[in-house]
């Protein structure tokens, strides 16, 4: 019983202070949200697996991150919003209501992404996501920020992809019926246009569509000879098996969430010739980075992703942002976070006055089951 009063009585001096408990223990905690279960999964789990190997490297190699004269372990916590609008409200509402921790990574859908930031934003912590491409995302406020670049941007080198690289003269656009999906299909006609190409049909279609028959119907109609696909592995997987099964030679260009393990798996053969722009690969001959993906395999049994090494240097990248800020106050990290000039396995990366990095991309394709550089 004594014991018990003990811990009680410490707890209350600590809160009395301001000082929270895992703080007093010599803990931060980042909280890495996104969907760990349901058709997204990759994606999420991902993130956390990225978030915790980036937390062992400090922890083990640093001892943890430095604040003044302190030192901290790192603790990921991971949370599954489900890629569900409620879900991540829910999610985002628990993660304020813990001071211990200092920052979130995450979510994974722009849609998604926008609905938790406001909580985040009104309650002071850092949220960087590492894949939404929304173009209003980063402007919720001075709190938001995205290591990934707007869907304009990615989409401009996927349109070079299309006209230049592989030369096509008549151009449609696949789009999932997602806020993401209609803006980056937009991005998508946009750039077609801008750089000079001929874009003839947009078809837009639900998240969880398996039957593309009437889309490639019409763009058969339309002598489209190369579509761009606004939408995750679960759409651009499918629907490159039905053009093969349909007997529709037609060339697929991805976004940067193509590049994955399951878009491989699920298209098979109809995978061969997808082009997508990337900010990281695998492939990369770079010792670092080759250190990299040898950690990241030994790990978890599969080569990193674009995406996934955006969220682990997103880890890095606030780690650093505490270390500058030299003080455990959330205002002073945020305005460290602008300060950021990081060199990650995804490039180097600074932010703009409204939180968005700059990314330049590599053009992969799928040839004989793998993905390789673009020649």
């Amino acid at each position: 019983m004594k014991k018990w009063i003990a811990i009680i009585l410490v707890a209350a001096l600590i809160a009395l202070s301001g000082v929270s408990l895992a703080e007093s223990e010599g803990i931060i905690k980042i909280a890495v949200a996104g969907p760990m279960t349901g058709d997204n999964a990759e994606y999420g789990i991902g993130f956390a697996n990225a978030a915790k190997l980036m937390a062992e490297k400090w922890n083990s190699e640093k001892g943890g991150v430095h604040v003044g004269d302190e030192t901290y372990k790192i603790e990921i916590v991971e949370y599954d919003d489900k890629s569900d609008s409620d879900e991540a409200a829910i999610i985002a509402e628990n993660i304020v209501s813990d001071p211990d921790i200092w920052g979130v990574i995450g979510h994974f859908a722009s849609g998604i992404c926008m609905v938790a930031a406001p909580t985040y934003q009104d309650a002071q912590y850092i949220n960087i996501s590492p894949t939404s491409s929304h173009a209003d995302y980063s402007g919720i406020g001075d709190y938001i920020f995205r290591n990934n670049t707007v869907i304009t941007v990615e989409t401009a080198t996927g349109a070079d992809i299309a006209i230049n690289d592989l030369g096509g003269q008549n151009i449609g656009v696949l789009s999932i019926d997602t806020e993401w999906g209609v803006s980056a299909g937009d991005a998508m006609e946009a750039n077609i246009e801008a750089l000079g190409g001929n874009f003839v049909l947009r078809q837009e279609v639900s998240e969880s569509a398996v039957d593309f028959a009437t889309e490639i119907a019409n763009f058969r109609d339309a002598n489209v000879d190369v579509i761009m696909v606004a939408g995750m592995y679960g759409t651009l997987a499918p629907f490159a098996v039905a053009c093969k099964n349909s007997g529709y030679d037609v060339r697929l260009v991805g976004c940067s969430n193509a590049y994955t393990d399951n878009l491989l798996s699920i298209a098979g053969d109809a995978a061969e010739g997808i082009y997508a722009p990337v900010s990281f690969f695998a492939g990369n001959p770079d010792p670092a980075v080759q250190e990299y993906v040898q950690a990241y395999t030994d790990a978890y049994g599969t080569a990193p992703s674009a995406l996934t090494t955006q969220a682990y240097d997103s880890v890095g990248i606030l780690l650093e942002a505490i270390e500058r800020a030299g003080v455990l106050d959330r205002e002073a990290v945020k305005d460290a976070m602008y300060e950021t000039d990081y060199q990650g396995m995804s490039g180097y990366t600074t932010f703009d006055e409204i939180g968005d990095a700059q990314k330049v991309f590599t053009k992969i394709v799928v040839r004989n089951g793998a993905f390789v550089v673009a020649e």
